[in-house]
């Protein structure tokens, strides 16, 4: 399978504590310019506003996961005393 990856070309204005704060990051992990410290603050904080995309590997595993659990199990449903067990509460 053929990872594509996208770059984006931008011209940004930075105000002067977003530029120590990018300056900041570029030393702090050895980085060697702005735009790989911007990249690296997406990737730290990224998450917590958008998801990152599933790979196609992870999602198949997945569902052999659920299938396997489904053959193993089927629909049967788990009793309180089950989960609180599970749970140890």
């Amino acid at each position: 399978m053929r990872m594509v990856i996208w770059m984006v070309w931008a011209q940004v204005e930075l105000d002067d504590y977003a530029n120590r704060v990018l300056m900041v990051i570029k030393a702090k992990f050895g980085l060697k310019d702005k735009s790989e410290a911007i990249n690296k603050f997406v990737e730290m904080y990224g998450d917590e506003l958008v998801e990152k995309e599933a790979k196609d590997g992870y999602l198949r595993e997945l569902l052999k996961i659920e299938e396997r659990h489904f053959k193993k199990y089927g629909n049967k449903a788990m009793t309180i005393k089950e989960l609180d067990a599970l749970c140890e509460a």
